[in-house]
């Protein structure tokens, strides 16, 4: 029998969305698992304390064990438009959804085809600035454009949600030079959204400033759901710390990590002056990635 890993103080700070303190940085969704059990398992390893719910799956009165068990464990609920293809659709779901679980939190997905699953942009931009009027706090799912992310950001989005890869695809992130650019220039939190297949993509959004991870099908339809939620947890910390950490430069040449002085250099005559550590003939510091162009 697996069993989940027991929650523990987090290794990172916390997450704030809009205004709400998150102790974990990762968000799982619920889709893709048959068996509520395993799925209940999966939610306590992978740590999160928010996840999404697609609203055409909850049927009032029904006592949906879903919900119940969410409710069970403490693990917040982010009700979501999946499905919908127009801002009419969005609106009037999300509105069903704030009179069903009394929460003006909304993510916002308008999908332009069942082929790509890709967000129709004109149509999340029109949903969103309705919805902002209407007093909701939108996390809107996007693609990976900054300039949507910034326009969907200027219209009032309480967190912006770009795709790493399309929905269920697994690919990682296709273009992480655009997610860095969208966290560079947010004020809003940024979360890496669809696309993430293994723990290792998971660290490296983070590393490029995401605040945080959502995340279902990586976790729901692996092999072993408990075990793969329990990486991603621990990826998401390690990727939020190693951002904060500072990354060495990349260079293109190797520089030792010990002194080079008092090596052994039978080549050098006795009383020639030493050119200091890490110092090529040229005067380069070896390591430093210097252009081409400026070395002998």
């Amino acid at each position: 029998m697996t069993h989940p890993a027991p929650r523990a103080a987090s290794l990172v700070d916390p997450l704030v969305l809009d205004g709400t303190e998150l102790s974990s940085r990762l968000i799982m969704g619920t889709g893709g698992l048959s068996s509520l059990h395993t799925l209940e398992q999966a939610l306590l390893a992978s740590g999160t304390e928010l996840t999404t719910v697609a609203l055409r799956r909850y049927a009032p009165g029904r006592g949906d064990s879903l919900f119940a068990m969410l409710e069970r464990n403490g693990i917040r609920i982010l009700p979501n438009t999946a499905g919908c293809y127009t801002a009419r659709d969005a609106l009037l779901t999300a509105e069903l959804g704030r009179e069903a679980l009394e929460t003006d939190w909304v993510k916002l997905e308008v999908i332009a085809d069942e082929d790509t699953l890709l967000p129709d942009v004109v149509e999340l931009l029109d949903a969103t600035e309705q919805l902002v009027a209407r007093g909701f706090r939108v996390f809107a799912y996007t693609s990976d454009d900054p300039a949507v992310a910034r326009r969907l950001e200027d219209l009032g989005a309480a967190a912006v949600m770009p795709l790493g890869a399309p929905i269920g695809t697994g690919l990682g992130i296709l273009n992480p030079h655009n997610i860095e650019l969208i966290t560079s220039r947010a004020s809003v939190p940024v979360v890496l959204d669809a696309g993430i297949g293994t723990a290792s993509e998971a660290a490296l959004a983070m590393e490029l400033g995401c605040d945080a991870v959502l995340l279902a099908s990586a976790v729901t339809r692996a092999q072993d759901p408990v075990a793969m939620a329990t990486a991603m947890r621990h990826a998401v910390a390690a990727g939020r710390l190693a951002a904060g950490a500072g990354r060495i430069p990349a260079r293109r040449h190797a520089l030792a990590s010990s002194p080079m002085a008092g090596r052994i250099d039978t080549d050098t005559p006795a009383g020639t002056p030493d050119d200091g550590p890490g110092a090529d003939p040229a005067g380069v510091p070896r390591g430093d990635w210097a252009p081409v162009g400026q070395r002998p």
